[in-house]
C-alpha cells in the first residue's frame, strides 16, 4: 500500500486547518487504497468525513465501525479538536480479540 495525501484546501477553504497525519489499518486501509493520508482538518469528525469522501458506500461503512485513536489514545469523542502534527489511527473491527 502506498501513502497519499488528500488535496490541500486553498486559502479561506481550510488553509489554516492543522495537518493531520491518519493511519488506515487492514479493512480500511484497503477501501481508501492506502495505508497513511494527510489530511488537514479541525476535528476528528472533519478528518472521517474526508476519508468518507475518499472512498464508496462498502468503505464508508467500514469507517462508520471503526475504532479512532488520536495520539495513541482512544478517542470516542468525534468532535475532538485536532492541532498540527496529530495522528490519528483508523481500526476497523476484527475477529478474535
Amino acid at each position: 500500500m502506498e501513502s497519499r495525501s488528500a488535496p490541500v484546501p486553498g486559502p479561506g477553504t481550510g488553509a489554516s486547518l492543522p495537518e493531520i497525519e491518519v493511519h488506515l489499518f487492514a479493512a480500511v486501509a484497503a477501501a481508501l487504497g492506502a495505508e497513511r493520508m494527510l489530511l488537514r482538518a479541525g476535528t476528528v469528525d472533519e478528518a472521517l468525513g474526508q476519508l468518507r469522501a475518499a472512498t464508496d458506500a462498502p468503505g464508508a461503512r467500514v469507517l462508520d465501525s471503526c475504532s479512532l485513536l488520536v495520539n495513541s489514545v482512544v478517542c470516542r469523542d468525534r468532535t475532538r479538536a485536532l492541532a498540527p502534527g496529530d495522528r490519528v489511527d483508523v481500526l476497523p473491527p476484527f475477529a478474535g480479540g
